[in-house]
């Protein structure tokens, strides 16, 4: 146990928070979540093993000064984890920069406030490493995304800008505190609660037919439980230290389709036709214009490319060692089928 304090989860109800708090109980911790609304809104949280006696939700708003402050009262610790991720925003600056930046600045004010943090864990994301793939680049924890705007991806602008307005913040203010930062790639596995998070759907939707065929694009994939385990890690970790790339493998859609096959999940609308070609690659970027403009912009930087990263820190530094991608997806599925993200499927 690294403290008898409780441990400050925000957003607790989110889909990498709540495996936190999962992960929190689990080791005997006690976990003080913030959530948006009463705290019997969340029966998922509440019936965790633990949470009956060391489980505590109180309400947050990330745009509220001072809304924090009751939360990191008396804790040592503070996982941040609550930012809005959507593809599908009508103002960029409103619907995801104002609520990352400012819901940041808000906690560390609140962390400073409390005199007793010891370290604040961010949750940020690959998104603010790149937003576009290089096949002659392997990135790292010392990348940052230079690119995103709000007109150009503006989630992975929102990401980039909040991790950096935290590490100006710790430069700045120079509090008693210091900051560890976990940048997950594409966070995949069950989920503990009801709704459906983005990069699960991203799966989904290669399974009913919204891809018309297989493309040219790779992801990296980690189990949410492997992040949760990276923030618990990052905590328990004294010299844990900077930003930790927090990606198990990556897997090219020709491979996911292939796997979702064999795995017996062949009556969907999985893709048929191959476009990983140069002409497919061509035809993909002029149909991008016809998606929602973050949709499509997303496509036109990330298709034809190939990511490659380098995950050796997070390894040797927080001895983390990752699920297998292969048993994480097949898991992905099934769980979306118990919560009727997807149809059970036709025999």
């Amino acid at each position: 146990m690294k403290t008898n304090k409780p441990v400050c989860v925000t957003g607790a109800s989110g889909f990498i928070a709540a495996h936190i708090v999962r992960e929190l109980l689990e080791r005997g911790y006690r976990v003080r979540g913030t959530v948006r609304k009463k705290a019997e809104n969340y029966p998922f949280l509440l019936s965790l093993p633990g949470a009956a006696e060391r489980l505590e939700l109180v309400q947050a708003d990330l745009l509220a000064a001072g809304s924090y402050d009751r939360a990191v009262e008396g804790c040592d610790y503070v996982m941040h984890t609550a930012s809005p991720y959507k593809n599908k925003v009508k103002n960029p600056q409103t619907d995801l920069v104002d609520p990352a930046v400012n819901g940041t600045e808000t906690v560390l004010e609140s962390c400073i406030k409390s005199g007793t943090v010891k370290r604040v864990i961010l949750t940020s994301s690959i998104a603010a490493i790149t937003d576009e793939p290089d096949s002659t680049k392997v990135f790292t924890e010392k990348d940052w995304n230079t690119m995103s705007s709000l007109d150009r991806n503006p989630y992975h602008f929102s990401k980039t800008v909040a991790e950096l307005a935290a590490w100006d913040f710790i430069m700045k203010q120079r509090p008693a505190f210091d900051l560890v930062v976990i940048n997950p790639f594409m966070v995949i596995g069950s989920s503990l609660g009801p709704s459906l998070n983005t990069s699960n759907e991203m799966v989904r939707d290669i399974m009913i037919g919204v891809y018309p065929g297989i493309v040219d694009i790779n992801w990296g994939f980690v189990d949410v439980r492997d992040v949760a385990k990276a923030h618990v890690l990052a905590m328990e970790t004294d010299t844990a230290s900077g930003r930790y790339l927090c990606s198990a493998e990556a897997m090219h859609m020709r491979e996911l389709v292939a796997l979702l096959k064999s795995a017996g999940f062949e009556g969907y609308a999985l893709p048929k036709i191959n476009l990983t070609g140069k002409a497919g690659t061509v035809l993909m970027k002029a149909l991008s214009f016809t998606q929602p403009k973050n949709i499509g912009m997303y496509i036109r930087t990330t298709i034809g490319r190939t990511m490659r990263y380098d995950n050796a820190k997070i390894r040797r530094e927080l001895g983390i060692s990752f699920k297998p991608v292969k048993e994480s997806l097949i898991e992905t599925v099934n769980d979306m089928i118990k919560w009727g993200h997807l149809p059970p499927q036709k025999k």
